[in-house]
């Protein structure tokens, strides 16, 4: 674990040899298809990244989640999976026929969200259904509990998890995480969290590409996406001193609804 603070950790996400990727420390598996919003972004045939179908043509993720390949290789999206190492029936696997990136992304760590448009449309049914944002730009309160989930490693130095697994972590106030993270944390494009230790929650590694990873994976609270994994402290991500960090939905939700309004109505 890392002994000291800084915002050097962070460029260490982008280099061509290797990318900081998420997993569910601690935590538990989850009920089989019981969050059916849920996407696996893949690149040959592994799992780089996690996602949230918000329509049957589009999932949300994270805009770092494409830059984990230097081969240019398609990206495929699976949905409808619970252990993606099996080919499950539920699955569905949908190329992305476009990555619309935030326009004012520039590869660091604000503005790291982007909507991933599929070639084909998903086909609903009880093991693949959007999830629906939030309706109003209002963020969550202070200490409220919230969900995180996804398939990435089990500890910091521990095994991928092939089945998807879920913690809660509460919505931490804006001023603890600006007073920890600084210049890094912007009140207004992020959420932070709070988390027990002993309960988990979500991780950063800094890794080869095809060790398995949760950003771009979903913070729900009350059934609504609240935000999306942005990053921990490399390294050191189940010391409690340092918040988890999310993209705010509720701040992006204009650039959003108006990047999918251009591909038909909104869901």
């Amino acid at each position: 674990m890392i002994q000291t603070f800084g915002i050097i950790l962070f460029f260490q996400w982008f280099s061509l040899n290797g990318a900081t990727e998420a997993g569910i420390f601690g935590g538990k598996v989850s009920k089989p298809h019981s969050r059916p919003y849920m996407a696996s972004l893949q690149f040959h045939g592994q799992h780089s990244c996690g996602g949230i179908l918000v329509r049957d043509d589009f999932v949300l993720t994270s805009a770092h989640c494409n830059e984990f390949d230097s081969s240019q290789t398609m990206m495929m999206v699976v949905l409808g999976a619970h252990n993606i190492s099996k080919k499950e029936k539920s699955q569905q696997n949908l190329e992305v026929a476009k990555y619309l990136t935030h326009p004012e992304y520039n590869g660091k760590w604000d503005y790291d969200i982007m909507l991933l448009k599929l070639k084909n449309k998903a086909k609903l049914n009880k093991y693949v259904k959007p999830i629906g944002l939030p309706k109003k730009q209002k963020n969550p309160p202070p200490n409220e509990a919230c969900v995180v989930a996804g398939w990435g490693r089990t500890a910091v130095n521990g095994p991928a998890s092939h089945v998807l697994r879920e913690t809660k972590e509460k919505i931490q106030f804006p001023k603890e995480c600006k007073n920890i993270w600084k210049g890094v944390f912007n009140p207004s494009h992020m959420i932070c969290t709070k988390f027990d230790k002993k309960k988990g929650g979500i991780c950063q590694f800094s890794v080869a590409f095809s060790v398995q990873g949760d950003s771009g994976g979903p913070l729900i609270c009350n059934s609504k996406p609240q935000g999306i994994t942005a990053f921990t402290a490399e390294n050191d991500c189940d010391n409690p001193k340092f918040p988890h960090v999310f993209m705010n939905l509720h701040f992006f939700l204009p650039w959003i609804k108006e990047t999918m309004q251009g591909y038909g109505n909104v869901i």
